[in-house]
């Protein structure tokens, strides 16, 4: 019989616990950003301590979009998120060596419970010398393990325990009969949340600190905001999938701080130009023109200032093995901006 092994249950084991022995969420190297929007080739990858099954999937590309100082995650604009766990396949050797690094490292912790002891000693023998002989390192060429995986950000969550299959073998061809189990498509939903884009603090004339009722121009520079992607890839046992996951700029979002205001355009939507830019930048002799792109202030911002925010919406599609491809729910990132508005003053005479 398969050993029933609570993964809630684990997380009560105090000292190391039976959770970071078999099932740890994958651990990613830092990211370099890089500089640009093309971005030198840049990586994260499931390091290798030696007793965790960890994520064999990497994440490589142009993660930082932009020559900002900062940048950020894209927030969906749907009700999604991209998946909290998955399934991906282990080689009967890695799958094996992990095993048995996890045993030994609880069997030998002497402030381990015997429960724990006992939980992972069955694990083992289920797949050692129980149900299955030696991890099927005899089977190498017919197949591979799937193992549930759980994103290291939200390893708590409920989504996260979703995946609480126990590690299964599949025969080379055949498709893992469970939700989330790795394809090009949830490559590219895991890339998605791995996208980072340029901060959108916009230009703005007059700088800083405006009139009211004049109107303030707002825009970006065109060589900012380029596509941005992240390629995902997993190469194991002879199993090769990859998707590449890209987000397109398509609009920026004015929001004053305050209903005492009016956006250009009303909406307060600014679409992006063909050359790339947003809005268009202030010249000398356009004071009494209508900005394609900003606010009007219709009340002084007094002793304080207003929080401006920009946020601009990406379009996401992808790509991947075997011809895939399609589209995912659009994405947000913005951050706001302190912006004083003043009285114009006049002279009585």
């Amino acid at each position: 019989m398969h050993p029933v092994i609570s993964t809630r249950k684990w997380l009560m084991v105090s000292g190391l616990s039976v959770v970071c022995a078999l099932l740890a969420p994958p651990a990613y190297a830092d990211v370099d950003l890089g500089k640009g929007n093309e971005g030198a080739g840049t990586k994260q990858q499931g390091s290798s301590d030696g007793h965790t099954l960890e994520s064999r999937i990497t994440f490589s590309g142009s993660t930082k979009g932009g020559g900002g100082t900062s940048s950020g995650g894209l927030t969906p604009t749907e009700n999604w998120t991209p998946p909290a766990c998955w399934y991906e396949p282990y080689s009967p050797d890695d799958f094996a060596k992990s095993t048995e690094d996890g045993y030994d490292l609880v069997a030998n912790d002497p402030q381990q419970p015997s429960y724990a002891k006992n939980a992972v000693a069955q694990y083992r023998s289920y797949y050692k010398d129980g149900e299955y002989k030696n991890y099927n390192k005899d089977k190498a060429d017919e197949g591979n393990w799937w193992v549930a995986t759980r994103d290291p950000d939200r390893w708590l969550t409920d989504e996260a325990q979703k995946c609480d299959k126990q590690p299964f073998w599949v025969e080379n061809g055949d498709t893992p009969n469970v939700e989330n189990a790795v394809t090009p498509e949830v490559l590219a939903e895991l890339a998605y949340n791995r996208v980072q884009v340029p901060d959108t603090e916009v230009t703005l004339a007059p700088e800083d600190t405006t009139k009211v009722n004049l109107p303030t121009w707002a825009w970006l520079d065109k060589a900012k905001f380029k596509d941005v992607s992240v390629t995902a890839s997993l190469n194991v046992n002879g199993l090769n999938i990859q998707a590449i996951t890209t987000a397109k700029p398509v609009s920026l979002k004015l929001e004053p701080g305050t209903s005492d205001a009016e956006t250009y355009p009303a909406s307060g939507e600014c679409t992006f130009n063909d050359d790339g830019s947003i809005g268009e930048a202030y010249a000398k002799g356009k004071a009494d023109e209508t900005p394609p792109c900003g606010i009007k202030y219709l009340r002084s911002s007094g002793d304080g200032t207003y929080k401006l925010r920009a946020t601009i919406t990406w379009q996401i599609t992808w790509t991947g093995t075997g011809g895939a491809g399609g589209k995912l729910p659009n994405g947000t990132f913005g951050n706001t901006q302190n912006v004083t508005v003043q009285e114009i003053q006049s002279v009585n005479r």
